[in-house]
């Protein structure tokens, strides 16, 4: 069976990034029926939401920190992944 995308994004973020907090989410469902949403499959994996909080992505900018992680994830994108939310914190900022 093949592994899932969610298992495969919380691996490649897991050995990137150490991260001391990391929740993967699959929200595909809630796009089901839009435009380049999840169509059919009831267990779809096309949008995701990550948050993550590790001490590489202290001292960037929001921007900065969202290329690290597209760039461990970059041939997952476009696809099978369309949507990728992101929430980062590097070790030195407030908590969610």
């Amino acid at each position: 069976m093949p592994t899932s995308h969610k298992i495969d994004i919380e691996h490649r973020l897991n050995q990137a990034f150490s991260p001391s907090f990391l929740n993967v989410t699959n929200e595909s469902e809630k796009h089901r029926g839009h435009v380049n949403g999840p169509q059919g499959s009831e267990r779809a994996e096309t949008h995701f939401a990550v948050r993550m909080v590790s001490d590489q992505f202290n001292g960037l900018s929001r921007l900065d920190s969202h290329r690290l992680v597209f760039d461990v994830l970059a041939d997952l994108m476009p696809k099978p992944i369309h949507a990728l939310r992101l929430k980062l914190l590097g070790t030195d900022e407030d908590r969610f």
